[in-house]
């Protein structure tokens, strides 16, 4: 699928194949009106991104009376979209495949996720461990510990 995002452009993103049929059924649906919008506003001209924003508030709103601690996130388009970077980052996409994914012209941008991900560096750190070695985290003495608050 290819859309317009932020800064006009261009993006192009793999759908599965339960995405595609359901966007095969909604054009079906469509009834000869192939220039429709695929993802349509109240007054049927394609959804903006405000339009987005605007639905996803309505709907996390309503969900924050089922889960409270949604009252002290903040959730905008933007957060669903590192969320999603994030997730596929841990499910072991490389770094590459998800600045393509996303859009970004350097791989610096992406590399972000990387620093934010703890549990992506336990895992680098669990295959490190000598053969012999133990798991579980590092905890220094209270010697070490003095030392370093001394610096």
């Amino acid at each position: 699928m290819r859309c317009q995002g932020k800064g006009r452009k261009t993006r192009c993103t793999p759908l599965r194949k339960d995405t595609v049929a359901a966007l095969q059924a909604w054009q079906g649906e469509q009834q000869g009106r192939s220039k429709a919008p695929v993802f349509p506003n109240a007054r049927g001209q394609a959804l903006s991104r405000d339009g987005v924003a605007y639905l996803l508030a309505k709907y996390v709103a309503i969900a924050c009376q089922y889960c409270p601690s949604l009252q002290h996130k903040r959730v905008t388009p933007h957060v669903l979209r590192h969320s999603a970077a994030m997730e596929l980052l841990q499910s072991g996409v490389d770094c590459a495949v998800i600045a393509l994914w996303l859009g970004h012209e350097s791989m610096d941008t992406t590399q972000i996720y990387l620093h934010a991900s703890l549990e992506l560096k336990e895992r680098a750190l669990v295959k490190t461990i000598p053969i012999n070695g133990r798991l579980g985290r590092y905890a220094p003495d209270d010697d070490l510990m003095a030392f370093l608050k001394g610096l």
